[in-house]
């Protein structure tokens, strides 16, 4: 009897961990085509036989529809999300509190079909936490790659204690995200290695939604970018750097990040000097548009904070055109958190509106997205050996891109999500 019923649990486990699939198209994010009448094995998470479709029985009969490689958000903040309140729940809520509610947004990412994220500035470390309950399949969400605070400067962008009285707290440390100086900038990396972090984050100009005067100036001097940049790179991470202003975006991109997010301020020079060192620029473009819609709202922002939210949200959609243009690197990135957790796939029609192909959009959320995160060997395309990562739309996003606002069928790692 033991014996019979190890092997109907080796059965079973076998059975779960493999997946079928006819796809009527599938689209190819490394030549950005669509190939027809596709026939997709998975097993142990990763894709593993795909070749055209010859009567083969499947489990999942997508015949009439088109898949897509799962996708890649390459900026999120799931440990919160904005809303009128958000200015005084800093005050009210507890660890525990945020570590709930991320879990709720990881999950309605994952049934946007964000099947990987990159969360770029969480509260009190909760993403690494998240992370790693969604890897052992605790809870729902996608694969994550966390930066968890983010780095500032007194009164920067990312300080912690923006809007506090005086004396209401002790000046926060490289610990809690702050640094002023060379040793406290590799301090500050250091840390973020001991948490557990995958990447860093800094935050190189003024931000919209932090209660402090300027959205664009540069917050960090040369020296301590430059330590920044030098130990991460001793422990293997990137870098991203939110940037709105030109002189931080210049300051990082020559200290050497990977990545401009937003890029608000960006010109001739600054698009120049991202192809010459190969930085990435993720526009959230949806991030744009909300704050500007938000900031018409009679008393949803803080006055300082809605005069930003004017002046910068409505000037990122022109800046990603001029450099899409230009041929600078483009990455998928929405800043959800900032926008609604589930909103994601609105992105692409903004992008495409702004002069980007369909085509294009889908790769920067793929291929793009899955080198900029260093993974383009196990993520960002249907190929054989990757994560079986896929989603499934009804139209040809190639000719309707809305249609990825709309996602039917959620794939990760060869497991159906939603």
């Amino acid at each position: 009897m033991k014996k019979i019923l190890a092997i109907l649990l080796i059965l079973q486990t076998s059975m779960t961990m493999a997946l079928t699939i006819h796809c009527g198209q599938v689209f190819d994010a490394n030549t950005g085509l669509m190939k027809s009448n596709q026939y997709i094995e998975t097993q142990d998470g990763l894709f593993s036989k795909i070749e055209d479709y010859a009567d083969h029985k499947v489990d999942v009969d997508a015949s009439n529809q088109y898949c897509v490689p799962g996708l890649i958000d390459m900026h999120t903040h799931l440990s919160f999300e904005f809303s009128r309140t958000s200015y005084t729940d800093k005050f009210k809520l507890n660890e525990a509190d945020y570590a709930f509610q991320s879990a709720m947004y990881a999950k309605r990412i994952l049934k946007a079909g964000f099947t990987t994220v990159r969360d770029l500035g969480d509260v009190f470390n909760v993403t690494i936490a998240l992370r790693n309950a969604i890897k052992k399949g605790t809870v729902q969400g996608p694969r994550i790659y966390t930066a968890a605070q983010a780095l500032a400067t007194t009164g920067g962008h990312a300080d912690p204690t923006n809007g506090y009285r005086q004396g209401l707290l002790p000046n926060p440390g490289p610990k809690n995200g702050v640094v002023n100086g060379i040793a406290q900038a590799a301090q500050a990396v250091r840390q973020r290695y001991q948490d557990g972090a995958d990447l860093i984050k800094i935050t190189a100009t003024g931000g919209v939604l932090s209660e402090a005067a300027s959205g664009d100036n540069a917050q960090f001097n040369m020296e301590e970018l430059k330590s920044i940049i030098a130990t991460a790179n001793d422990y293997g991470f990137k870098v991203a750097a939110h940037a709105h202003g030109k002189e931080g975006m210049k300051r990082a991109i020559i200290a050497g990040v990977s990545s401009i997010e937003h890029g608000t301020y960006s010109d001739a020079e600054i698009r120049g000097l991202m192809k010459q060192y190969g930085t990435y620029l993720v526009p959230t473009l949806i991030a744009g548009d909300w704050v500007t819609e938000k900031s018409k709202v009679k008393g949803f922002f803080p006055d300082v904070v809605a005069k930003k939210a004017a002046t910068i949200g409505p000037i990122i959609a022109n800046s990603f055109e001029k450099a899409h243009k230009a041929g600078v690197n483009i990455a998928f990135g929405t800043d959800s958190g900032v926008s609604a957790h589930g909103d994601n796939g609105k992105e692409f029609a903004l992008m495409v509106k702004a002069g980007m192909s369909a085509k294009d959009a889908l790769k920067a959320a793929t291929i793009n997205a899955a080198t900029l995160l260093g993974q383009s060997k196990n993520l960002g395309s249907i190929e054989v050996g990757k994560y079986a990562d896929m989603v499934i739309v009804n139209d040809n996003p190639l000719e309707k891109i809305e249609t990825m606002e709309n996602v039917q069928k959620v794939i990760k790692a060869g497991k159906v999500e939603f």
